[in-house]
């Protein structure tokens, strides 16, 4: 059993002002999977304070239930519509996006596919792929593929609309792969926890979803801009932020807590770590195709956050279409925008 890790208490810098500078969302409705805890709760929590209505997609938890509760008391008079969506599962993902869906009749105007997972086991989903990619981009590729009508509704009543995706430093590292998008689930690269100089199996997974994040975002700009569409695609990074997801990783054995507690000492809160996504979904000034997070580079760990373009090892053609073909191959349906 490992030994539980403690997040380590780090102060907010940078959050309290980029919050409070943010226009007015009255009249919005924006969708964010991933929100009992983390950047997705800074995010929902800083959005409804904004006046926009708010879908929470997430498992079906105790803790899902109780973050809802926690978010109500705190914005009494704040719109929270739940919705339960496992990203670990395609079967829920249709049936909550049928859900969302009903709720959007007048448009969705952001869509944040922000949840996600790190460096678990190599294990595969009741639908055969790696549980780290099925979870932070193949479901999420779905999702996106099945609102996209409600996206253009909204684009078309107010002149755009967001699809806002949530990458990692974790990026760099191998060109994208396509066996890692396919039905291999347990069977790429074992449970090697190593995170450097050479990542064990775990880490190679984890750079591949969040590279596969960017890869999306660029696929999406690219083809929304062909199509002269209003709808924006953008992605953020949150630096190295204290949130859960280092628990979980811990808790599965991808990280040694002693090492962790350390680790993330030299990180930024969680507040400041969820600026990049707030900034995508509600900065007036931001365009598609927008990076946003503290840094561009690798060693991007904390500080404010920049605005820098795509990349070009993920933003290029090659690339664009292995994403496109193999996401479009894993959830069984043509993405045609």
């Amino acid at each position: 059993m490992p030994t539980p890790y403690t997040k380590p208490a780090i102060k907010i810098v940078y959050y309290d002002d980029i919050a409070q500078k943010l226009p007015s969302l009255a009249g919005k409705t924006i969708a964010i999977t991933g929100t009992t805890s983390g950047t997705g709760n800074i995010a929902a929590q800083t959005l409804a304070n904004k006046g926009a209505r708010l879908i929470l997609l997430n498992r079906a938890s105790q803790r899902s239930t109780e973050s809802l509760q926690a978010l109500k008391s705190k914005y009494s008079t704040a719109e929270f519509i739940p919705v339960d969506c496992d990203l670990q599962s395609f079967a829920s993902v249709r049936k909550a996006a049928i859900e969302v869906a009903a709720i959007c009749t007048d448009g969705l105007n952001v869509l944040c596919n922000n949840a996600g997972v790190m460096a678990l086991k190599d294990e595969a989903t009741a639908d055969g792929f790696d549980v780290q990619m099925q979870t932070n981009h193949l479901s999420h590729f779905l999702l996106t593929k099945l609102l996209m009508p409600y996206l253009e509704i909204a684009a078309e009543k107010n002149g755009e609309a967001r699809i806002v995706n949530h990458s990692s430093v974790a990026r760099f590292g191998k060109n994208l792969q396509a066996k890692y998008l396919e039905k291999k689930g347990g069977n790429l690269g074992g449970d090697g926890s190593r995170m450097m100089p050479f990542p064990g199996g775990r880490w190679v997974r984890y750079q591949q979803t969040k590279l596969a994040n960017a890869a999306f975002t660029a696929s999406l700009h690219e083809k929304l801009h062909a199509n002269n569409s209003k709808i924006k695609a953008l992605v953020a990074h949150p630096g190295l932020a204290t949130t859960n997801l280092q628990q979980t990783t811990v808790g599965d054995g991808g990280m040694g807590s002693w090492f962790t507690g350390l680790f993330m000492k030299s990180g930024q809160s969680q507040e400041d770590g969820a600026i990049g996504i707030i900034k995508c979904m509600a900065d007036p000034d931001a365009k598609s195709g927008d990076f946003i997070g503290p840094g561009a580079g690798r060693m991007a760990m904390k500080g404010p956050v920049v605005t820098f373009a795509l990349e070009d090892f993920y933003n290029n053609i090659e690339t664009r279409e292995l994403l496109w073909s193999k996401s479009c191959e894993a959830i069984a349906e043509d993405f045609v925008i």
